[in-house]
């Protein structure tokens, strides 16, 4: 019976992956063709390359914590014990490769992992004593689609947030809604957020730009990144960012790229450090900067301000 249900698990995790990257080489190439052809909304001075990170658990002790209780509020295939462990291990991975080619980079955390002090303390001090100055946002507390939570859910969430961070010393400005399920901005301003990124809607649509939402700004996702993404995609993709002066954000789960070690680190090794080292090119040749979500509003602030 048990060997049954490891069986179950694992045929469930593949199909999943599977599903995934079918769809994502597809949207990478409508993405290329779009972005190619759309009139940009809005130029900067010169091409943003942006990342934001989405921490859904951060460590498999989160998920068994949570006895598979709050395992569908974060996939519908994956357990959070199983995601929080290759998160454990691919954050430090992506985290180096960032820091070697100087790229900062908004890690969007989960709040509960806060209820884990050693586990939360020795992310928060990695992202903060790293040689480039990282972004840490946050992801929901519990990951719960905000779309779903009602006004007082939702300030319960991110008041939790803010108490847990408090204790490491972090007061996030830059936030990533679990699923990408935007809802209750205004709440997001009562407790001094920045920044948001919106849901990706339509591969059509243009993804290379930020806008302003009341008092938040809103750094748009242009591309999702997982298995089936190439670095030739990428760089095409970044010459049409730096060619139209316009912000190129992409973004993704540590936890997407393998389950073991070996996995993670081809991935970084064949298609994220050749990436960044290509983006380090356009940065030196002072064609693009790198920003984070942060960053990257506060750049859109003082170009235009009110006027966005």
């Amino acid at each position: 019976m048990a060997k049954k249900a490891f069986s179950d698990l694992f045929l469930t995790e593949k199909r999943g992956r599977a599903i995934e990257s079918s769809v994502s080489l597809v949207s990478q190439v409508v993405h290329l063709v779009s972005f190619e052809l759309k009139k940009p909304r809005a130029q900067f001075d010169k091409a943003m390359l942006i990342f934001s990170v989405d921490v859904d658990a951060g460590n498999k002790e989160l998920g068994l914590a949570n006895g598979g209780k709050n395992d569908s509020n974060v996939h519908k295939c994956f357990s959070e014990a199983y995601i929080g462990d290759i998160e454990e291990r691919a954050l430090p991975v992506f985290l180096g490769a960032f820091n070697e080619f100087e790229v900062p980079a908004t890690f969007a955390l989960r709040g509960q992992i806060t209820e884990f002090a050693q586990v939360a303390q020795e992310i928060v001090d990695k992202l903060l004593d790293s040689p480039v100055k990282h972004d840490i946002g946050a992801h929901g507390y519990t990951h719960r689609n905000f779309q779903a939570l009602s006004r007082e859910e939702a300030q319960e969430e991110l008041e939790k947030i803010a108490v847990g961070l408090r204790k490491f010393t972090v007061s996030p400005k830059s936030f990533v809604f679990p699923r990408n399920m935007v809802q209750h901005l205004d709440l997001l301003e009562k407790f001094n957020y920045r920044c948001y990124r919106e849901s990706a809607g339509s591969p059509l649509g243009d993804g290379m730009y930020i806008e302003k939402r009341g008092n938040l700004y809103n750094v748009h996702p242009s591309l999702y990144l997982n298995l089936s993404v190439t670095p030739m995609i990428l760089d095409w993709i970044l010459d049409v960012a730096v060619a139209k002066k316009v912000p190129l954000h992409l973004w993704f789960h540590p936890w997407t790229f393998g389950d073991s070690d070996d996995k993670i680190k081809k991935y970084v090794a064949k298609v994220f450090s050749p990436f960044l080292k290509y983006a380090q090119g356009k940065v030196r040749n002072g064609s693009l900067t790198v920003e984070t979500m942060l960053s990257a509003a506060q750049k859109a602030n003082a170009k235009w301000g009110d006027a966005l």
